[in-house]
Parts: C-alpha cells; structure tokens; sequence
C-alpha cells in the first residue's frame, strides 16, 4: 500500500432550508455548503487489521470503538488492513460536519493508499447524509437528504470567523425541536464579485434549525451577538449547532475580530477562516496545525 493523508476541512452551511419531511423520518433540506481552510487531518500508512489512534486539541471524548465514522468509512470501502491516525482539530457535535468530514477524507486517502475506486453518493450515504458533500469538498448545493448535489459558481472566498461556545448540540435533538418542517426552498441566486453583495444576499436566507438550536443551547445566541459586535456582514449558525460563523469585509477584519474575541472569551473554540472552494482560491491554505 502507498502512505496517504487527506484534509478534512470543515463544512459550514451558509444556508439550510428545511423543505420538508419524508414518511421515514428524514428531513428534506436546500443548504449552500461551503468549505474552511480548516479542519482535521486524516494519515494511513501500512497495518495488520483496522487500527484508529486520535489526537489533536479536540481528541479528548472521542472513541475509537465500532461505530467510529473513520472506521466505518474504511469498512465500507472494503479496507481490513491500515493504521490511519486522526488529526482532531475541529470540535465535535459542531454542525460543521466534523466527523463526517473525517469519514470523506478517510475515503479519500484510502482510494490512494489501496488503489480503490471512489465511493458512489449512494454508498457515501450510508455514512451519513453530510458524508456526500464532504467528499467534494466543493461549494455546492445539497438538496433532499445529502443525495441531491450541484456544484455552483458566483460565491467568492469569504472571510470569515468561526466559533464555537463548547458542548456538543445533538442533531436529532435539533430536529425534534423544530416547529416548521415545511419551509419554501432557497431561490436561485446571482453570481457575486464581491463580499458584501453575497452577505446581504444570504442575510435574506435563513437557517431553520437556529431557532431550535439556540433553545437547545442559548449560548449561540451569545456566539452570535459577539460576532456581530465585531462587525460582521453576516452571522448565523452553521448546520445543526452549536458553530456558528461571521462574514467580514476583509481577511484583516476577520483576524482582528478572531483575536479580540479569543482575548474576551478564552473557553470558546475560535478560529479565523477563509471560506471558499479549494479550486478557486489560490489561498485556500489547508491550515491544519
């Protein structure tokens, strides 16, 4: 086999529509997903049976047990030999696709390192209906549960900041709270040649799942009105919780406010970020230390 490593950046849901619901159970959504230049890290190199170590800032309460996604990812993928090491840099329960992320990159690094074909859409789902998405790793358009995906073009790399106030905001939890699971669909939107453009367009958007969320965590809330203290064009929730992102101007703007609100609230996960598709930006750095 061939070492590999994959990046698994996080996802941020700039929108997420909730559309409707299945008979099963499964919620339909229209989400823009965008991807940060940061996030976790995946490396596979040779071993004798399946073996999972975890470490980074944001390993503590991980397990390496059965139903690990980077485990299950590798067990879809016909894989019974590798050591694969999980860098965690992102924090976990977050809304920004963490662990599925993980899985999408472990597929990735595995396609490498045992010369495998790449997992369908359909068999990425059985991971998780984020997993799809996360494969690209492209700014797309996820409709359905995860199984209806468009790349788009128009959104440019946007500054950002993103935070987290800690503690794990469970997705079934979420969606057990909300009250509307109907909603219209996204409209179509114009392509944007600059930031602020894309911020008020998105303002008149929504995220279904924050309102729920925040009665689940109201620390969001906080997250939320320190990121618009700090001047951002926009700021919403990602996902299902509890990250929540801030659109700025200009990259200064976003590591000024970055830094100003890890002075005043030093227990929250903060993190400057450029959000964009790797392929369009030339500065997408991949910034996994």
């Amino acid at each position: 086999m061939t070492r590999a490593e994959a990046f698994a950046p996080a996802k941020i849901n700039l929108t997420l529509h909730v559309t409707g619901q299945r008979q099963d159970g499964y919620h339909l959504l229209d989400s823009l997903v965008v991807f940060a230049d940061v996030g976790d890290r995946i490396s596979i190199c040779e071993g004798q049976g399946l073996h999972l170590s975890i470490t980074g800032p944001n390993a503590a309460g991980l397990t390496v047990g059965e139903d690990n996604l980077v485990l299950r990812a590798a067990r879809l993928a016909g894989v019974a030999d590798a050591r694969i090491t999980l860098y965690k840099r992102l924090p976990a329960a977050a809304g920004i696709g963490g662990g599925s992320a993980d899985a999408a990159a472990t597929l990735r690094a595995l396609v490498t390192s045992h010369d495998i074909a790449p997992p369908t859409v359909g068999q990425a789902l059985q991971l998780g209906a984020d997993v799809p998405v996360c494969l690209l790793s492209e700014t797309l358009r996820m409709r359905g549960i995860g199984e209806r995906i468009d790349r788009i073009a128009g959104i440019p790399p946007l500054p950002a900041v993103l935070v987290n106030p800690g503690g794990a905001v469970h997705t079934p939890d979420v969606f057990r709270a909300l009250t509307c699971r109907n909603g219209s669909p996204m409209p179509e939107w114009p392509a944007f040649a600059e930031v602020a453009g894309c911020a008020r367009w998105l303002a008149q958007q929504r995220n279904d799942l924050e309102a729920p969320a925040m009665r689940i965590c109201p620390p969001i809330g906080d997250c939320l009105a320190a990121l618009r203290r700090e001047g951002a064009l926009l700021a919403r929730m990602s996902g299902s919780g509890a990250t929540c992102f801030g659109i700025f101007a200009t990259a200064q703007q976003a590591q000024s406010a970055s830094a100003a609100l890890q002075r005043a609230q030093p227990q929250w996960w903060v993190q400057a970020a450029m959000l964009a598709d790797p392929g369009s930006a030339p500065h997408f750095r991949r910034d996994t230390t």
